[in-house]
């Protein structure tokens, strides 16, 4: 049986996978690591900690399929991280991760130095965000000048286990876009704007299509992972934009919505479309005549991860004791409260906010607070502020986007039935699950590596993705979730 692997650098852990020729999901392994907030709003990552957790992975995943002949490697990772290396290729400082918050006055240079919004948009379609690569390099130059004088090269987190294992430096198109310094209608970094921010070319690697072959598996790299050497690597995607061609998104009928760490809403294009005012982030897809178009939130799963690891310790603690998972204890708790959480609102912003606020300064909070309300109350606003979070990024690009009648609904917390439930409800939209959703980019990674080897077409690979569930919306819970949505959008 021949499989490919698909690898996916989260800001939680590092997931691996194995997937067949016939789009079976024969393996899947996780390694989690530490982030680093050494300020509020602030967030780093050892890139030592991305390579010993995906080499762990991977050794597992090699001795569990040793009769499985792996024949390509594709990557996915987090977008937006600054991984910066020296002239001998050693990591300079601690990755600067895309949820870190801290460039906000950066951001505004580059803009500026664009000749603002309207100059910005038409080198690269997009703003510059907090969120991105570019306001941490320009930040890095003005508080950290010793570090960037050593800086050679900067990488995506995915691009630096690509360097872990074939010992190239290299991008692709969809996790460039999310530098700020894309042309993303050309599908090449922005030569002028670079000019204009006096930054060289030569600290961005080259840039390929996603299902191109970008190296091969290293004879070290074997030692370490488990990988037989020779083995090719695709040039993979940035997480937001490969996780939903392992939705199913190849074609632009639908739109999904993944539940990962971050949240993002999104649907591919057919052709290059200009972004309007930079609402919207518009990238390069996966395949070399697709584009991307999506918008993000930066605390969906994660408020749920961050809920857990401060208000749900005794269910953690009993999960040791029962097997029983500590999310799905607090879910058992929300499902027990009524659809409302009896007036409770929660809003994500625990790291500041993207889409629709573009605010690096928004705060999250619970309000309406009573005496009546349980752990399970908190548990359920949580499920239903981050569902209220996406539809308002949903509702802001409607006006762009080819609907279907059902939103596919991925990333971690699409496991939950009670929280597909709650997006049901409150968007009022028949939410599915599709084979391969809970992996996220790593389902997405080991597609595009599959059609960067032939196994499958690009186009044609939607068909490797099976819906699994469709959950109706409640129609008797829509007028109060109506009320609690425009109470939600009054507390930002």
């Amino acid at each position: 049986m021949k499989a490919v692997i698909g690898i996916d650098v989260g800001t939680s852990g590092c997931k691996v996978i194995a997937l067949s020729e016939s789009g079976e999901i024969l393996s899947s392994k996780l390694e989690e690591y530490p982030v680093y907030s050494p300020q509020i709003g602030w967030s780093e990552q050892d890139p030592e900690d991305w390579w010993q957790g995906t080499c762990k992975a991977l050794k597992e995943l090699a001795d569990e399929l040793s009769d499985v002949e792996i024949v390509g490697v594709g990557l996915s990772g987090q977008m937006h991280g600054m991984c910066a290396l020296d002239e001998n290729s050693a990591v300079i400082r601690r990755a600067i991760l895309w949820n870190d918050q801290r460039t906000q006055k950066q951001c505004d240079e580059i803009t500026a130095a664009a000749g603002g919004i309207d100059g910005l948009l038409s080198y690269t379609n997009n703003q510059m965000l907090t969120g991105y690569t570019g306001g941490k390099i320009l930040w890095m130059r003005e508080h950290e000048p010793e570090n960037f004088k050593k800086t050679q090269i900067i990488l995506n987190p995915k691009d630096y286990i690509r360097y872990k294992l074939t010992g190239d430096c290299c991008t692709e198109v969809s996790d460039a876009s999310g530098t700020g310094f894309f042309d993303t209608k050309n599908r090449c970094f922005s030569k002028e704007l670079l000019k204009k921010l006096d930054l060289s070319e030569s600290l961005f690697p080259k840039c390929v299509e996603s299902t191109d072959i970008t190296g091969t598996v290293s004879a070290q790299a074997q030692t370490e992972t488990g990988i037989k050497a020779g083995t090719p690597v695709a040039g993979g995607g940035g997480d937001a934009v490969i996780s939903t061609t392992g939705m199913g998104l190849i074609n632009t009928d639908r739109i999904g919505v993944t539940l990962g760490t971050s949240g993002v809403v999104a649907m591919g294009r057919d052709s290059f479309t200009p972004n309007k005012g930079g609402k919207i982030q518009a990238f390069c897809n996966n395949s070399s005549d697709s584009w991307h178009a999506m918008g993000v939130t930066l605390s969906a799963a994660g408020s749920y991860v961050w809920f857990r690891n401060t208000f749900g310790k005794y269910e953690i603690e009993q999960q040791k004791v029962t097997g029983i998972n500590a999310y799905k204890q607090l879910d058992m708790l929300a499902e027990q409260t009524p659809a409302g959480a009896d007036g409770l609102v929660f809003t994500p912003y625990l790291t500041g906010e993207r889409c629709p606020h573009n605010d690096p300064d928004a705060r999250g909070c619970f309000s309406g607070i009573t005496s009546q309300h349980t752990l399970g109350h908190f548990a359920r606003a949580v499920l239903e502020g981050v569902a209220f979070s996406l539809k308002s990024v949903f509702d802001l690009m409607c006006e762009d986007a080819k609907k279907d009648s059902k939103i596919v609904l991925a990333g971690g917390g699409a496991v939950s039935p009670l929280w597909r439930q709650i997006f049901a409800d409150i968007w009022e939209i028949p939410v599915c699950t599709v084979y391969g959703s809970a992996e996220g980019g790593a389902f997405g990674a080991a597609i595009v590596a599959g059609a960067a080897l032939k196994l499958w077409n690009y186009k044609e690979a939607a068909d490797l993705i099976k819906e699994e569930c469709t959950v109706l919306p409640n129609a008797s819970n829509a007028e109060l979730y109506r009320a609690q949505y425009q109470k939600y959008l009054s507390l930002y």
